[in-house]
């Protein structure tokens, strides 16, 4: 073969060998999915959500993940019309509106417990002496945090009717204010506000979230979703929990990014993530109690009281279950 022949065929080789070698990794990008997920806002409670965007699992999972934030009962309403794919978190609002007739289902829990305390100024030291006395909390009647508190209190034999609870609009340094101004004589703060509230000598009368199994994030999906895309379901719900799995091990990397995003100091943020902590669980899977404490609160509030709710009416622990096993969880 002349020299010039030979050079040809090598080069033409070189050429074909480099495309064989880019094909997969094109392929791979092209496979991308597009995800679109709401999320009520920045808080604790989307850590993973937020982790699994900026530590690239979703992209490892081939997911291209666009995170939206809406309130719950927006967020509930774009699913059904197609706009979103998934709704980031299980509460009262999405139980509620799959009561209510959404085919939807809660198919993941980021924690199984939430991290509020209630607190009250000296000298106010128990519960008891909050009778007949204001509480403020952020949002309404009828949210996670109002639920929980219900909850607790209820177990700690108290009547709901005894205390006012006051709902405050905006976040939760808005329920602090509240406090400290004087305007209510105790507040249900999450962190970092337990840690502030705590530092100006607020009393620390109970903690909420050891008494009460309520799942605080999570991943909700309509039913169509689950029948006709369950590999993409199982992707979705590896990235999280791979990124839920990062934040337990890796305290420094998980502390930069609370006080990244969240928006909070060196002290503040790691004394979140250490509270934050105590709240995961580890699996994912979701489990009945916090399901059940859920349909609780909203028949407590009148709604759905003249039926008998089953788990697999509101959730589907399936995919989950089939996710945990496969990354090496031990189930019940």
């Amino acid at each position: 073969m002349p020299p010039s022949l030979r050079k040809l065929v090598w080069h033409i080789g070189i050429a074909l060998l480099l495309h064989h070698l880019n094909a997969p990794m094109a392929s791979s990008q092209d496979k991308r999915t597009k995800v679109r997920i709401s999320n009520a806002g920045l808080t604790i409670t989307a850590l993973p959500l937020l982790a699994a965007r900026d530590w690239g699992t979703f992209k490892a999972n081939n997911l291209d993940v666009e995170i939206i934030v809406m309130s719950p009962p927006i967020g509930a309403a774009a699913m059904a019309q197609g706009d979103i794919d998934y709704v980031a978190g299980v509460g009262p609002a999405s139980v509620a509106a799959t009561l209510t007739g959404l085919p939807s289902r809660a198919i993941w829990f980021s924690s199984d417990r939430i991290s509020y305390w209630l607190q009250a100024p000296p000298p106010i030291k128990s519960v008891q002496e909050l009778r007949n006395k204001k509480i403020a909390l952020s949002g309404g009647v009828g949210g996670t945090n109002h639920v929980a508190l219900s909850i607790a209190l209820e177990k700690s034999g108290f009547n709901l009717k005894d205390f006012t609870i006051v709902g405050i609009p905006g976040q939760q340094l808005q329920v602090l204010y509240s406090l400290e101004s004087g305007f209510v004589d105790a507040a249900l703060l999450s962190p970092p506000h337990i840690f502030a509230a705590a530092k100006k000598g607020f009393n620390k009368l109970m903690d909420v979230g050891t008494m009460v199994e309520m799942p605080g994030g999570g991943l909700t999906a309509m039913v169509k979703t689950l029948q006709e895309r369950p590999a993409e379901v199982r992707r979705v719900i590896r990235a999280l929990q791979v990124a839920k799995d990062e934040v337990r091990k890796s305290k420094a990397k998980t502390v930069e990014l609370i006080m990244r995003l969240l928006k909070m100091d060196s002290q503040g943020a790691a004394d979140t993530y250490d509270a934050f902590q105590t709240t995961l669980n580890p699996s994912g899977v979701p489990n009945r109690a916090g399901i059940d404490n859920l349909v609780r609160s909203l028949q407590a509030q009148g709604r759905f009281t003249d039926r008998k709710v089953n788990f697999n009416e509101v959730a589907d622990d399936r995919p989950a279950t089939e996710v945990a096993k496969e990354l090496g969880y031990k189930l019940p």
